[in-house]
């Protein structure tokens, strides 16, 4: 099978070289992808001019509905989505779920939202202004949807959750997609595109997507275009620096990499409730998905004296875990995506032991289950480093992969240290019922996240998950982690929005005043 590029509303298949889609179980070549010929251009300047001008047209309400046929769609389609993520991502089924019901979940939430909305066409931000002694001559500042085109550059972890997450408030706000998902898990985004096209439930270039490289995509963007990137830190500096980008001033949000932490208080002691749900949550944050998620635990912070404690109970959760091939029941830990993120995740994990004791795992040799002659396997890691902020490859380097580090800190300004080590993260998680640590923790680190769980013993096991993202919260984070923003409900179509101010006559400003909406919604 050939995954063909769909970009001027047809199916094209770019020329050789192929890049092969394998299964990380068998290695098998489930597929190939290829943009190589296409005139992604051409196919930018139909998806803005022909997508763009027909979503356009539509209001806000209207586009909502589209996105409401779209995960009704997905739903009906969902064991057939689980079937690839399996083959293509070795996923388990709760892994497929995670990423398939993800994006599912996150369509509806916005197409909810966007029925708020209305008939309008752009929104109305804050009061008029008095612009003269009179009312005769005033000011309104509008946000009006962007005439270009969003392109996403997307990573290879959540085929169907990555693109949708973008797409929805993209096409909410009234701007066409162009997607170029990771190649190596790109079967599951091009069939999703694939089953909304066959459909016909979007206007003609309203949805395109390029299999295979990038290409000269930068090259063409233009001023009212968009760039949303997920990826690696090294990537998105080069996005961020290329110069049609910075020539055009082009707007770019960017989610890298990301040493996230969970902190336990010091009142935290052994076997009480937020000791305990700590130990759940790490152990859950290393095996779903086999760790690779961007927003996933990778660094423990606890108080110096419970530090052995936490490790001998987060081990022994870990060791409930069978790694092996998701088609096996048994299993509940697959394969990482391909040998090449295995290779990775090892050289990275062999730079944290230059520096950390290992506690659970860390075998390149260990035997997964029924997956003979695999090896994009990697078993569970557990490692501890005590050497706090001295430590260089634990708050640097983040293994893609289900490793996690235990550290222990001392006082409160020591964690807080600690965590910002890290120099910017998408989320952190603070386990106490110690309400003076968690306040003095949160305002200590806000700066460098984009969000912040705590749990204490009245929330229990009904919080939403450190590595879980909410639609209608934010997702992003500052520093290292690219300082972009995604998501949080209606707040995620501000991307898509250029705001202006209009000044005029108060007969004008009240006409486009009657054929807007309180943008006062988008912090709803």
């Amino acid at each position: 099978m050939k995954l063909a590029n769909y970009i001027c509303s047809r199916w094209q298949n770019g020329s050789a070289p192929d890049i092969a889609l394998t299964d990380p179980v068998t290695n098998e070549i489930l597929a190939t992808a290829s943009s190589n010929g296409i005139d992604i251009a051409s196919g930018l300047n139909y998806a803005r001019t022909v997508g763009g001008t027909a979503l356009r047209t539509l209001s806000y309400a209207e586009r909502a509905e589209l996105l409401g046929r779209i995960a009704e769609l997905f739903a009906t389609k969902r064991g057939e989505y689980f079937d690839i993520s399996q083959k293509n991502s070795g996923a388990t089924e709760g892994d497929a779920s995670f990423d398939v019901d993800g994006a599912i979940y996150t369509i509806k939430t916005f197409a909810r939202a966007g029925k708020t909305l209305g008939n309008a066409r752009y929104l109305i931000d804050g009061a008029t202004i008095p612009l003269a002694k009179t009312d005769v001559f005033q000011g309104q500042h509008y946000m009006v949807p962007l005439s270009g085109a969003a392109i996403f550059i997307n990573a290879f972890n959540f085929p169907a959750w990555g693109l949708w997450e973008k797409a929805a408030p993209a096409l909410l706000a009234g701007m066409p997609v162009f997607v170029k998902p990771a190649t190596p898990t790109a079967w599951l985004a091009q069939r999703m595109v694939a089953d909304v096209v066959e459909a016909g439930i979007l206007p003609p270039g309203a949805l395109s997507i390029i299999c295979g490289s990038a290409r000269d995509v930068l090259d063409h963007v233009q001023e009212c275009d968009v760039v949303s990137f997920t990826g690696s830190a090294g990537v998105a500096a080069h996005v961020r620096a290329h110069p049609v980008v910075i020539a055009n001033s082009v707007r770019v949000n960017i989610e890298a990499d990301s040493v996230n932490s969970a902190i336990l208080g010091p009142d935290g002691t052994q076997d009480t409730p937020v000791f305990n749900l700590l130990v759940k949550e790490v152990v859950r944050e290393m095996t779903i998905k086999t760790g690779q998620k961007c927003t996933a635990i990778r660094r423990i912070m606890v108080p110096k004296a419970i530090a052995t404690r936490l490790g001998e109970a987060i081990a022994a959760g870990l060791a409930d875990y069978t790694v092996g091939n998701p088609r096996n029941p048994a299993v509940r830990v697959g394969p990482l995506v391909s040998t090449t993120q295995r290779d990775d995740a090892l050289a990275g994990l062999a730079r944290l032991k230059s520096e950390c004791t290992v506690l659970f795992g860390g075998d390149s040799n260990f035997m997964s289950v029924d997956a003979e002659g695999s090896t994009a396997f990697l078993q569970p890691t557990l490692l501890y480093c005590d050497r706090g902020l001295a430590a260089e490859h634990v708050h640097d380097i983040e293994v893609f992969g289900p490793v996690a580090t235990i550290v222990p800190y001392t006082d409160t300004a020591e964690a807080i240290a600690i965590i910002r080590r890290g120099k910017g993260s998408l989320v952190a998680s603070v386990f106490s019922d110690d309400i003076d640590f968690t306040g003095t923790v949160t305002l200590g680190i806000a700066d460098l996240h984009g969000r912040i769980l705590v749990v204490d013993n009245a929330v229990g096991s009904g919080h939403t998950g450190h590595g879980n993202v909410v639609p209608t919260c934010l997702h992003g984070g500052g520093g290292r982690a690219g300082g972009g923003e995604e998501l949080g409900g209606l707040r995620g179509l501000a991307f898509y929005h250029r705001r202006m101010v209009l000044q005029g006559p108060k007969t004008l400003i009240d006409a486009f005043k009657a054929n807007g909406v309180d943008a006062v919604l988008l912090n709803a």
